[in-house]
């Protein structure tokens, strides 16, 4: 889930073995959300098996309750870029849907989100789907220590260059830990060797979002919802990552 200057807490590496705990949890999770992703499934039926699946195993669906926000999970289909609000339109054969949560398991928590393809996507889409997922993965291959948030925010730019893509800048990523949202925002629009410089311990999101078109967005009159204002369609997708002297860790992979 997308999120003032406070100091940027450093995870031990203790710390970190137990986001990894809650990390694989939401990973599982995510699998077995994206094998019940099909034509004429509910989004409301996929947040219920989240919701179901967290508690069965001990964990807390944490968007549940944030800010009053209602549901488990988020349901972004096509324009709908982020936050969108689960219901109960069946998904239909070429749709995209990302599905974003938070686990919260022993007081650590995991956030992810996917993007997935429903029955068969168009070329348009699929190539904007494949293109919100390198952006992830060449951002996150900048999460070392010494380098800086502009130097995530550089690569997603290059990816959203090769597709002449949108990049939301309203929405970024966050720290997380023993809280949803910590510091530092992590913004996916900027420049290389700007921005908060990336130290061993931090655990951060990376979920930029792509969109066909213009990245300008509203929100819905449901007060979550972020649309597109032309009418693209969205892509994210989203991993948590501990900055570590090695490189990057994966957490929720």
């Amino acid at each position: 889930m997308a999120g003032g200057k406070s100091a940027i807490p450093i995870r031990s590496r203790e710390d970190i073995g137990q986001m990894a705990v809650v990390g694989a949890l939401a990973a599982q999770l995510r699998r077995d959300l994206g094998r019940r992703v099909k034509p004429g499934v509910t989004t409301l039926e996929l947040n219920d098996f989240a919701d179901d699946y967290m508690t069965e195993r001990g964990a807390y669906p944490a968007q549940k309750g944030f800010h009053g926000y209602p549901y488990a999970i988020c349901a972004a289909v096509n324009d709908c870029v982020c936050h969108g609000l689960p219901n109960d339109r069946p998904l239909r054969d070429g749709d995209l849907v990302t599905l974003d949560f938070v686990v919260e398991w022993n007081g650590w928590m995991a956030d992810t989100a996917w993007t997935y393809g429903v029955g068969q996507l168009s070329p348009e889409h699929a190539r904007l789907r494949a293109a919100a997922y390198r952006a992830m993965m060449n951002g996150i291959a900048q999460t070392r220590p010494k380098r800086t948030l502009g130097d995530v925010a550089e690569q997603v730019r290059l990816i959203a260059e090769t597709g002449n893509y949108g990049v939301i800048s309203q929405f970024g990523g966050h720290g997380i830990g023993r809280a949803m949202h910590e510091p530092p925002e992590v913004p996916f629009v900027g420049h290389p060797g700007k921005g908060v410089r990336l130290r061993e311990g931090m655990v951060i999101t990376i979920e930029p979002m792509l969109t066909i078109g213009s990245p300008d967005i509203y929100m819905k009159e449901d007060g979550w919802s972020i649309m597109t204002e032309e009418g693209g369609w969205a892509a994210q997708f989203e991993h948590t990552v501990a900055i570590t002297e090695d490189g990057p860790l994966i957490l929720t992979k």
